[in-house]
C-alpha cells in the first residue's frame, strides 16, 4: 500500500509540475493570455483545497479506499483531457479535473498510510511526501524532452495511462471493499476539535505560515534568480532542481528522526535553518555561498511536510484522522495560494529581499508558536 500510493503520489505531482515548465507553450499554442493561464492554475488549486476536507472526513466515515480509487480514475480522465482534449475548455476542464482527483486521493493516501504505520508514522510519510520531489525531478526532464521534439500536450497521455497501472494495481492490492454510507459532513464539530485548545491554535497557525512561505519561494525562485541574480532561465531551472533533490533525501529523514524524538522539536529545527539559510541567499555576495544557502533552505523547509502531517494525526482522533487532516491541509492550502500573490506584490513595489525577509519574519513566529506547544 505505501508503494502504491506513493506512487500514484510521485505520478500526478509529475503531471502536475508539467504545467509550469511548458506554461509559456501552452499559452502560445491556446493563444490567451498569462492572466487567463492563470486563473485556470487558481481554478485547479481552489478545487483541490476545496476537496481536502469532504475527502479526508468521507474516507473516515466509509473507508480509505472508497476515495483513494475514484481518485485514482478522476486524474487519469485529467491528464487525458490535457493530453487529448483541444482548445481553451479543454485545458480548464482538465485543471479542474486534476484539482478534484488529486483532492480525493490526497488526504485518504495519507490517513491509510498513517494507519498502517502507527509506529513509524513520520518515515512512512517522509517516503509518501518525497513523491513531490520525485515529481518535480521527473517534470524538468519530461518537460525538455516535450519542448524539444513533440508538443506540450505529449508528455500528459503517458502520465494518464500510468495513473491507470496504478489505478489497477491499487484495486488488485486492497484489502478494503467500496463501501459508500451517510453523505453528511460534520463540519463544525471536526472545526471544534481543531481549534478545541491553544496549543492546536497554535500549531495551525504556525504550519499556515509556513506553507504561505512555500507558496511564494517555490513559485518565485527561478524568477528571483533570473531577475535579481543574473541567472540564465537554464541555470536558474538547474539550481531549481536542488530543492527536489535534498527534498528527495531530507523528507523521509525528517520523518524517522520526527518518530524517534519530538516532531515539534524537529520541524522547529526546520523552521530555524530555512529561516536562516533563506537569509542567506538574499545576503549571498557568491555564486558558491548561495548554492550552499540554496541546499540549506531545501533541508529546512522540506522537512517540514511530513512532520506537519504526522504532527495533525497524532492529535486526532482515531475516527476522525481524515477529517481533521483534510481541515487542516485545507487551510494550509489556502495560505499557500496567497504567497505567490504577496511575492508578485512586494517584487513589484518594493523588491525580492524585502519580499523574503517577509518570509523569514513569518518562519521565526512558526518556529516560536511551535516551540510554545
Amino acid at each position: 500500500m505505501l508503494l502504491v500510493v506513493s506512487l500514484g503520489w510521485a505520478v500526478l505531482q509529475t503531471g502536475r509540475f508539467l504545467l509550469s515548465p511548458l506554461l509559456p507553450a501552452i499559452i502560445s499554442s491556446l493563444n490567451i493570455t498569462e492572466a487567463t493561464a492563470g486563473l485556470a492554475l487558481a481554478a485547479f488549486q481552489g478545487v483541490y483545497a476545496i476537496t481536502q476536507y469532504p475527502g479526508g472526513e468521507y474516507s473516515d466515515n466509509w473507508n480509505r479506499t472508497t476515495l483513494i480509487l475514484p481518485g485514482l480514475a478522476v486524474l487519469v480522465v485529467g491528464f487525458l483531457l490535457f493530453g487529448l482534449a483541444g482548445g481553451l475548455l479543454g485545458f480548464l476542464a482538465g485543471t479542474v479535473v486534476v484539482g478534484f482527483g488529486k483532492g480525493l486521493f490526497a488526504i485518504p493516501s495519507r490517513a491509510l498510510v498513517s494507519d498502517l504505520f502507527t509506529a513509524r508514522r513520520g518515515r512512512a510519510l517522509g517516503v509518501y511526501a518525497a513523491g513531490t520531489d520525485v515529481g518535480g525531478l521527473l517534470a524538468s526532464g519530461l518537460a525538455v524532452l516535450a519542448l524539444t521534439y513533440a508538443t506540450w500536450r505529449t508528455p500528459f497521455v503517458p502520465i494518464a495511462a500510468v495513473l491507470a497501472a496504478v489505478t489497477a494495481l491499487y484495486a488488485l492490492w486492497t484489502r478494503e471493499a467500496v463501501s459508500v454510507g451517510s453523505p453528511s459532513l460534520d463540519a463544525a464539530g471536526t472545526v471544534r476539535r481543531l481549534v478545541a485548545s491553544s496549543r492546536q491554535r497554535e500549531t495551525l497557525l504556525a504550519f499556515s505560515l509556513f506553507y504561505f512561505m512555500v507558496g511564494g519561494f517555490i513559485n518565485f525562485f527561478p524568477t528571483y534568480l533570473a531577475q535579481a541574480r543574473g541567472f540564465s532561465d537554464g541555470l536558474a531551472s538547474a539550481t531549481f532542481a536542488i530543492v527536489f533533490v535534498v527534498g528527495l533525501t531530507i523528507k523521509p529523514l525528517a520523518g524517522g528522526l520526527g518518530d524517534r524524538y519530538s516532531r515539534r522539536h524537529i520541524a522547529v529545527a526546520g523552521l530555524l535553518l530555512c529561516a536562516v539559510s533563506l537569509t542567506g541567499i538574499v545576503l549571498a555576495q557568491s555564486r558558491l555561498v548561495l548554492y550552499v544557502a540554496v541546499f540549506a533552505t531545501a533541508a529546512g523547509y522540506k522537512a517540514g511536510f511530513p512532520l506537519a502531517d504526522a504532527i495533525i494525526m497524532d492529535e486526532a482522533p482515531a475516527d476522525g484522522m481524515g477529517a481533521d487532516l483534510g481541515a487542516a491541509r485545507a487551510l494550509f492550502l489556502g495560505a499557500n495560494a496567497l504567497g505567490p500573490a504577496y511575492v508578485g506584490v512586494v517584487a513589484t513595489y518594493a523588491d525580492y529581499a524585502v519580499a523574503f525577509g517577509g518570509f523569514v519574519v513569518c518562519l521565526l513566529v512558526a518556529a516560536a508558536l511551535l516551540l510554545r506547544g
